[in-house]
């Protein structure tokens, strides 16, 4: 199985948002945005999350993820 990083940290900061504020306009709990954010490697992540990161960030879900090997 393949590991990715979510470049939610890059894209909050291309936005000015703190992490806090990306949990409160997503709905995403603060607890999960922080993991991704912080966390270099994932093996599983929920994908309705990466629909809302997606959407809130303005860009295709692939611009969210990062494939670190597959």
């Amino acid at each position: 199985m393949g590991a990715i990083r979510l470049r939610v940290k890059e894209l909050a900061e291309e936005k000015g948002w703190t992490l806090k504020e990306v949990s409160e306009r997503s709905g995403i709990p603060y607890s999960t945005v922080k993991k991704y954010a912080q966390v270099s490697r994932l093996a599983t992540v929920d994908y309705t999350a990466l629909q809302k990161l997606a959407r809130l960030f303005d860009v295709a879900i692939e611009e969210v993820v990062e494939v670190l090997e597959e």
